[in-house]
């Protein structure tokens, strides 16, 4: 297996991955919107991606990374956003290789930490988390708020 990071000459590789990843967090849009969102991402450099590539140089899953910051620890937190393997090579360390690319990631930008977040059911994807060393957040709760709908608060 060889990992490369993916740069706007290659995201195309991972759009198949990325897609089935949509549908599994129950969002059906059609790739040319994931096409242009992962084009703008690597165009802005707001996003690091990294894939996985098999001996026949099919891609078999993907790590999407962001930046954001800790005014709390004054540093960086990198942020691995989405992470997905195809069903047919789990359970061969592609998770966990991948996973470890954005430790990596982390230390090169001196981050703090690394967050990540994955759906309350995953269960085969918190395993991986915790087996790694990541730790379940006990001391905050998340909030999100959808601006899509929101009407301001008088």
């Amino acid at each position: 297996m060889i990992i490369n990071r993916i740069t706007l000459t290659d995201f195309n590789d991972i759009l198949p991955l990325f897609t089935q990843y949509m549908t599994f967090y129950g969002v059906n849009s059609p790739v040319s919107e994931y096409a242009a969102y992962l084009s703008e991402r690597l165009t802005n450099q707001d996003a690091f991606i990294f894939a996985a590539y098999d001996d026949k140089q099919q891609v078999v899953g993907f790590v999407l990374n962001y930046q954001t910051f800790s005014s709390v620890e004054l540093g960086r937190v990198l942020v691995l956003n989405d992470l997905f393997v195809d069903p047919n090579s789990r359970n061969q360390g592609v998770a966990h290789k991948l996973i470890q690319c954005s430790i990596e990631l982390a230390r090169g930008i001196e981050a703090v930490r690394v967050d990540l977040g994955t759906a309350k059911v995953n269960f085969p994807a918190q395993s991986v988390y915790e087996k790694i060393g990541f730790v379940k957040d006990t001391r905050f709760f998340s909030y999100s708020l959808s601006v899509k709908d929101h009407l301001p608060v008088a």
